[in-house]
């Protein structure tokens, strides 16, 4: 893990404790109607431009996707646009459906 990617452990724990951590998902919409993660933001990637300025940027952010390479590449982006607190979610959904949460859908 790099200071720019958290596991789906660490973000079970901040969610748990309510540290005050948001959740971007920047998946599709037909992926978010599959599963999700309750408290999360829905913004697809391609939105994410027009849509940035919704978003804290008191506030650590982590960011996920199907697995974690668009969210990979969505964390860098947010950090280019000022979001210093943006995270990626390694290992995305699937990790969090595999490891966390095992009555989520997996595709």
């Amino acid at each position: 893990m790099t200071d720019n990617e958290l596991t789906v452990e660490d973000l079970a724990d901040r969610l748990r404790t309510d540290d005050g951590i948001v959740v971007l998902d920047v998946r599709e919409s037909w992926e978010v109607e599959l599963c999700h993660i309750a408290q999360s933001i829905h913004i697809p990637l391609g939105q994410l431009p027009s849509a940035v300025a919704a978003l804290p940027e008191d506030r650590d952010i982590a960011v996920l996707c199907h697995h974690g390479m668009r969210s990979a590449y969505a964390t860098q982006w947010l950090r280019t646009q000022g979001f210093d607190r943006a995270i990626n979610l390694a290992g995305g959904i699937d990790a969090w459906a595999r490891r966390i949460d095992p009555t989520m859908k997996v595709y």
